[in-house]
């Protein structure tokens, strides 16, 4: 019992370390043992949760402890002040990290791998930190709808919680990633593609592209040299990483729905060439289907007629000049295949007639 004690107190240690800049000197080693001494004493919180006098005893030393460090005058940090707070300990070691930037880059980079280990990755939990770091993002989410939207409705905010803070995170540690380093931004950000979930990595990636930018610092917080001029360089740095990865931009196309696409285009007219130039790509591989009637791939990778005729569908309802440029695009290839007037012949032609703008 004196051992578990002593587990207690100094695990309440760590947890107030995490939301210091003492955490500068942690390594992955020293995350990794954080996060199993979390999990034990959330381990401890099944074991003797309907055991009286444990949990009796437990919740003293743990009152006591926050009550001698509030009289010692200095500011208690929240965090085990009670036995239910076990069950939470890891969700709430974690959470202090993901926010903390002294955290340095490779304690990092092993926290989002211990979090997001990817599919097939055995988990002995019954329920993943992943999955109570999701049902945290989701209560906050519905908080901050309840706040904006009243009694109203307002689709923009049915956002994804999760993805947004995951995004502002990665977004803030691009900021800060030294240009110095060898490869600076794009050698993190290729650590994040080769280990995390690709699906999800490639929606927080959007979510990045698609947060809005933010004022430029004022002018006297600019001291050290090196600093971006402006806060939005990150999302820069992101896209220039998805330019120079063309295996990542055609995942990034391919994967994530029409809709959000289209808004990433409409931001960045950079990538909604390279997005376009794909579509095209994509189109020239399907050919007409004289039985069926349709536009087919020859292989099963090749894109479909539906979802190419969604794409471009998303893409013509978007404000100019986006609309347009897709447009004029379409027209273009069509010149390029013969300007035929009849369905069949040319997949450019079959598109600008499904699209309402066949002559």
């Amino acid at each position: 019992m004196e051992s578990l004690l002593q587990h207690l107190e100094r695990f309440s240690e760590v947890l107030a370390v995490s939301r210091t800049t003492h955490v500068r000197t942690w390594d992955p080693a020293t995350v990794r043992r954080a996060l199993q001494w979390a999990r034990y004493l959330r381990h401890v919180h099944r074991r003797f949760g309907r055991h009286v006098r444990i949990r009796a005893a437990l919740e003293r030393r743990l009152q006591n402890q926050w009550r001698l460090e509030g009289g010692s005058g200095s500011s208690p940090v929240p965090g085990l002040t009670n036995f239910q707070a076990l069950e939470r300990c890891d969700l709430r070691l974690s959470l202090r990290l993901l926010e903390n930037r002294a955290l340095g880059d490779a304690a990092y980079h092993c926290l989002l791998q211990e979090l997001f280990p990817g599919p097939g990755v055995p988990d002995a939990d019954e329920e993943t930190l992943q999955g109570s770091l999701a049902r945290v993002a989701r209560r906050r989410s519905a908080v901050h709808l309840l706040r904006l939207s009243g009694c109203g409705e307002n689709s923009v905010l049915e956002e994804d919680f999760m993805l947004k803070t995951q995004a502002e995170l990665l977004l803030e540690r691009l900021r800060e990633v030294p240009r110095a380093e060898a490869e600076g931004p794009n050698r993190f950000l290729s650590t994040l593609w080769d280990r995390l979930p690709q699906n999800n990595f490639l929606k927080v990636m959007a979510t990045v592209l698609l947060l809005p930018p933010s004022s430029p610092r004022p002018q006297e917080e600019e001291l050290e040299p090196g600093t971006p001029k402006t806060l939005g360089d990150g999302d820069q740095e992101l896209v220039r990483w998805l330019l120079a990865k063309p295996e990542v931009m055609t995942a990034f196309c391919r994967t994530l729905p029409a809709g959000l696409l289209t808004s990433v285009a409409g931001r960045h007219p950079e990538l909604s060439r390279v997005y376009l130039g794909l579509l095209t790509d994509w189109g020239r591989h399907l050919h007409y289907d004289l039985q069926k009637g349709v536009w087919v791939g020859t292989e099963s990778q090749h894109v479909p007629w539906e979802e190419l005729y969604g794409k471009f569908q998303s893409l013509c309802q978007a404000p100019p000049p986006l609309k347009d440029e897709v447009q004029t695009a379409l027209e273009s290839c069509k010149a390029q295949d013969g300007d035929f007037q009849v369905p069949g012949l040319s997949i450019w032609t079959d598109l600008l007639l499904a699209l309402g703008h066949g002559s």
